[in-house]
């Protein structure tokens, strides 16, 4: 790109590597170095004061590394001193900048397949806002021609020991003596990490699945290759549990003694049941159990992404406030106790938390982790996904069909009771069950969230629900004329 000045949202969109649900996400190829340093100056131009330090984090992606040091070259050129926290869970960065009260800026795509990534924002008090996003895009920058960028200084590891402290200091030594616990490494930040906090709280934990290239673990749509990993690592009884997390550890997957996958929802549930949390905070794709339960005075429903949960939870009036997400992310508003100690406050999404919440829970109770969930109502959810959609043509579909009950048959079946548009489509059919669409924010994704009274029940919908999307993308299917019923 030439250089000139133009609003960073002008250039943004035409890169096309803009904010999704939680950060800047986009084609590797799009995330210039020059690009990159446009934003992570936009970011720091934003805050109310120059901070003394920025904290720069990343994930095992290969991309990382160079979008990294144009994030540091940026602070750099704005006289900005950095911290290198090497590679690292996004929570633990997030957590390091609360204690250090700095910024941060954590470079990763999460999830997302490895040939895109992004970049996550942190002030010192917690997520940027969807305010701010406004903010940076509108920043007024200039995209200098590529003159290479300065290497990160050395790592420095103070930022994940204080992390592991955390956790350390909340569940004490011997709070999962006796579990055996697999730990499916994959390409997760958290791999190494998890082994060493899990044995220092007393379990004794395996290593499975190393990768050296990078998985994209989706923790809302787990792949069947992954189901099948997990049914035949617990086959013989050897673990307690099985875990691991998404590529940047900010989302959970826990697998029980069977092998079986838990939702993400349904961890949030369970969690939120042990810290007897006063309010609950979820988007509008989590169980319905939460409110079916009666164990919470007060639960809120939002947008799907981390800054709308974390704007409800500002909102809260019980306490201890906590929020959870659909792909099992866990966010604390407030200090919460277990077993008489302190936890601080992180709000923003945690896959270790709500790990060990499940384990000790299940250990505390002398129950496997499959029977935890006894008691709570019977509504089971399933998500899927369609990917290298267009996005456009998605969006019409959607619309086209909310014109008239043929349209609405087409996409759900049969025509819903109710419909909620909170974020994407969410209907409600005559069974109870539901089917929620929703274009993905961060890739050329459409999503579907199922809930019935039973699992097969869910995964049936879900699956005939997007083969149907499928169908009518592909024009095999056509919708009515807006207005034909």
């Amino acid at each position: 790109m030439t250089a000139g000045r133009k609003t960073l949202g002008e250039i943004a969109a035409s890169a096309g590597a803009g904010f999704g649900t939680s950060g800047v996400r986009g084609l590797v190829s799009s995330l210039t170095p020059e690009l990159c340093m446009a934003y992570a100056e936009a970011f720091l131009s934003i805050l109310d004061r120059p901070p003394r330090a920025l904290l720069i984090g990343q994930d095992l992606r290969p991309s990382s590394p160079a979008i990294a040091d144009a994030c540091h070259t940026a602070a750099q050129r704005l006289g900005i001193a950095t911290i290198n926290a090497g590679a690292l869970p996004t929570p633990a960065l997030a957590f390091a900048a609360q204690v250090m009260g700095i910024p941060a800026i954590m470079v990763t795509g999460s999830h997302i397949p490895f040939d895109r990534n992004g970049i996550k924002f942190y002030r010192a008090e917690g997520e940027i806002s969807k305010q701010d996003e406004s903010r940076i895009l509108a920043c007024s920058v200039t995209l200098e021609p590529d003159g290479g960028t300065l290497p990160l200084p050395p790592a420095d590891r103070a930022p994940l020991a204080l992390y592991r402290e955390r956790y350390l200091a909340a569940f004490g030594a011997g709070a999962l003596s006796g579990m055996r616990i697999g730990v499916y490494e994959h390409s997760s930040v958290a791999r190494d990490f998890l082994h060493q906090l899990l044995q220092a709280l007393g379990a004794v934990t395996a290593s499975l699945g190393r990768s050296d290239d990078f998985v994209a673990v989706d923790t809302e749509a787990v792949r069947p290759e992954d189901r099948v990993l997990a049914r035949q690592w617990t086959a013989p009884g050897s673990f307690d549990a099985l875990v691991t997390t998404d590529g940047d550890a900010d989302r959970p997957l826990i697998a029980d003694e069977t092998g079986e996958w838990l939702r993400g929802d349904l961890v949030g549930l369970l969690c939120a049941r042990e810290l007897a949390a006063g309010a609950v905070v979820t988007p509008v794709n989590s169980t319905s159990a939460l409110e079916a339960s009666g164990l919470f005075a007060e639960v809120r429903r939002t947008r799907i992404g981390s800054p709308h949960v974390i704007a409800a939870m500002q909102q809260a009036t019980h306490h201890p406030v906590v929020g959870f997400e659909a792909n099992g992310g866990f966010l604390l508003a407030s200090e919460a106790r277990i077993s008489g100690r302190t936890l601080a406050p992180l709000a923003t999404r945690d896959a270790v938390l709500p790990i060990l919440l499940v384990l000790t829970a299940a250990r505390r109770r002398g129950l496997a982790v499959s029977r935890l969930t006894r008691g709570l109502p019977e509504r089971h959810s399933d998500s899927g996904r369609l990917q290298n959609i267009d996005p456009a043509a998605c969006r019409a579909l959607i619309r086209a069909a909310e014109t008239s009950d043929t349209g609405l048959r087409q996409l759900f079946g049969e025509v819903p009771v109710a419909l909620d548009h909170t974020d994407g489509l969410r209907a409600t059919l005559a069974s109870g069950d539901i089917l929620h669409l929703r274009l993905s924010g961060n890739a050329p994704e459409l999503r579907c969230y199922s809930e019935a009274r039973n699992a097969e029940r869910a995964e049936r919908l879900c699956g005939a629900c997007l083969s149907r999307v499928a169908e009518l993308l592909s024009g095999r299917s056509c919708l009515p004329a807006a207005g034909s019923d």
